[in-house]
């Protein structure tokens, strides 16, 4: 699939303020057309703020923000137009059936009767709601109306889709069915700003990251970029008998290949972890195994997870989904 130059979301300096809080203080953020930006940071890092004002709920106090090429302050009625939004509470009309919400935004988005029926049926096919879709909304699990949430969201086929923790509350499986819908939109052409705590989830979602904390940008890049900054690669290494497992890594530690941190032992796994900091140490030390006799089953390099690229630019580990989550904001439409 090839990717576009052109970003579809940019912000500039963007500032918003509560009282004395700066919950946005002068973020700067670019999304390519086509592309998945993932958005990572703690509960109170402005994460679900950005969202609100790139999606015109909320003013921002100062900064410019320009999405599918409209301004998210003089152009809102437009906007609106080009864009989806799923937040971390589904807004679904738990009164209406499936198909009537589908339905209801369509005409709301001036789609004809035809086309708004003919759309609703497609998404809740689409989203494996068919069978359920005559059934009043408030009797859905809570899987079900997160994916009826994102079906509504796609309704006007957005150019821009918001996403802000669309996972959080559901099961593995409802999950990666999410996944693939995000991933068939970006097929499609959509572009998507992902805001999550789930770092599985970025990984699997964004080509690019963009790391808030305090209401600032702290850290940006992608994947593989923001894992080197942490530092190192380390070599885990499974030996054919785990009984080996001490007597390698006393026999790395001896050599001073191992360097300063030393072998670490991982009994569970059956394997030991040594830090490489370069290719040089990292062939010595599959040479003096090869040199002591010792018999490998497994030899691999890892870069850091998103977990410690995290807490290395925060400072924190990431806050677990669902637990200390903010009280969402009132706001006027």
């Amino acid at each position: 699939m090839t990717r576009s130059d052109t970003n579809a979301v940019e912000v500039r300096g963007l500032v918003k303020t509560y009282g004395a809080t700066r919950a946005l203080d002068g973020v700067d953020l670019d999304v390519r057309e086509g592309t998945v930006l993932g958005v990572l940071g703690p509960n109170g890092a402005g994460k679900t703020t950005l969202v609100r004002c790139l999606s015109t709920l909320l003013v921002p106090d100062a900064g410019t923000a320009t999405v599918a090429g409209y301004d998210v302050v003089r152009q809102p009625r437009e906007l609106r137009r080009a864009i989806g939004l799923t937040g971390q509470y589904a807004s679904v009309d738990e009164k209406l059936s499936g198909w009537e919400n589908l339905y209801l935004i369509g005409r709301l988005l001036d789609l004809s009767r035809r086309d708004a029926r003919r759309r609703a049926d497609e998404l809740l096919e689409r989203f494996s709601l068919t069978e359920a879709g005559r059934r009043v909304a408030g009797g859905y699990s809570g899987g079900m109306r997160r994916r009826l949430d994102l079906a509504a969201s796609m309704i006007g086929r957005p150019a821009v889709l918001y996403l802000d923790e669309p996972t959080t509350g559901l099961d593995p499986r409802t999950r990666n069915e999410v996944w693939d819908e995000v991933r068939s939109m970006v097929a499609e052409g959509a572009t998507v700003l992902l805001t999550t705590q789930y770092m599985e989830e970025a990984e699997q979602l964004a080509s690019e990251l963009t790391v808030v904390d305090r209401g600032r940008v702290i850290a940006r890049g992608r994947v593989d970029e923001l894992k080197a900054r942490v530092g190192g690669r380390s070599l885990q290494i499974r030996p054919v008998d785990p009984a080996e497992l001490p007597a390698m890594a006393r026999a790395l530690d001896e050599s001073g290949l191992a360097g300063p941190a030393g072998a670490t032992v991982v009994p569970d796994e059956r394997q030991l972890y040594v830090p490489i900091l370069s290719d040089e140490q990292l062939t010595a030390i599959v040479g003096l195994l090869a040199a002591r006799g010792f018999a490998v089953a497994h030899l691999a390099t890892r870069l850091p997870t998103l977990d410690e690229v995290f807490l290395a630019v925060t400072g924190h580990k990431a806050d677990t989904p669902g637990q200390s989550a903010p009280v969402p904001e009132k706001v006027a439409v």
